[in-house]
């Protein structure tokens, strides 16, 4: 397929337990003279039970409008186009072990049900930086009839560097007013799985996570931010219109998260303990939205 020409689109495929299973399989292809793929994905309807049932796991407010979709929500149709993306043979790294690092969300013309929203990504990979490390930005549109619905840029370190997953941690911004905070269940990496379909083992069981190499499973960061996006929605009394962050430390199971927030400023940062596990900037849509 011509770098010029997006490639035909095709019905966004699942994403599933059997999905991630193809990526802890697949081999790390070279990446010298390698192209960059590009997707087409089109998804004919978005089931309103399914943004009904997310919008209940994570606590968002009740929205005047039955339909309304929260802005993190179009990550996990995102999502499903850009693991698709880098299962294809063209993305020279292997999906599994890969870091969720940043993620950006931004919407744009209003969501028409009665009409398929066509999702198309492409793939940016960095240098290596001085460390080694080597990340990859998946930008997807979600497009109806020429209009831009939403974006989502998600970033993912793909080659670790000299530091392992996460960046160094420092001490949390205490002066942020608090805004809510929540205990993450022993379950809620499997419920937030059967929502997204996002089954990596590290947020499952302990066993799993064990076999990760990881003494204890991890809140996906998806999860944090999605609940964020909830909790920063009910303190500035509408819906967000922008979210970025970036991920800078696992949360694990059984922990108590604490979000704290500049409803003016635009910034947020959500701690566990005496660790920043995320933090970024947000944009409240217009009053009358």
């Amino acid at each position: 397929m011509s770098a010029d020409h997006p490639p035909p689109p095709r019905a966004l495929p699942t994403l599933n337990a059997f999905t991630l299973l193809r990526g802890l399989f697949r081999r790390r292809r070279r990446t010298s003279g390698a192209r960059t793929p590009r997707s087409a994905f089109v998804l004919d309807a978005i089931d309103p039970a399914w943004v009904q049932r997310y919008r209940q796991a994570l606590g968002f407010p009740v929205p005047e409008a039955p339909s309304a979709i929260p802005l993190t929500f179009y990550y996990l149709l995102a999502q499903r186009a850009q693991v698709a993306t880098m299962l294809d043979p063209a993305f020279p790294f292997r999906l599994a072990g890969t870091v969720h690092a940043e993620n950006a969300l931004q919407l744009g013309a209003p969501h028409q049900p009665a009409l398929p929203l066509a999702l198309n990504t492409t793939v940016a990979i960095r240098p290596p930086n001085e460390k080694g490390a080597v990340y990859a930005t998946l930008e997807t549109l979600g497009e109806q009839e020429g209009s831009t619905v939403f974006t989502c840029r998600s970033t993912y370190l793909v080659v670790r560097g000299g530091r392992g997953g996460y960046g160094r941690t420092r001490p949390p911004d205490t002066s942020l007013p608090p805004i809510a905070a929540w205990r993450l269940a022993a379950s809620s990496g499997r419920a937030y799985a059967r929502l997204s379909g996002d089954w990596n083992p590290i947020h499952l069981w302990r066993w799993s996570a064990n076999l990760m190499g990881m003494k204890r499973p991890i809140i996906h960061g998806m999860h944090t931010l999605g609940r964020a996006c909830a909790e920063l929605e009910r303190a500035g009394g509408r819906p967000l219109a922008a979210l970025d962050a970036r991920f800078k430390a696992p949360a694990a199971l059984g922990n108590e998260l604490a979000l704290g927030a500049d409803l003016h400023g635009g910034t947020f940062a959500v701690r566990c303990g005496e660790r920043t596990v995320a933090e970024g900037h947000f944009t409240l849509g217009a009053a009358d939205a």
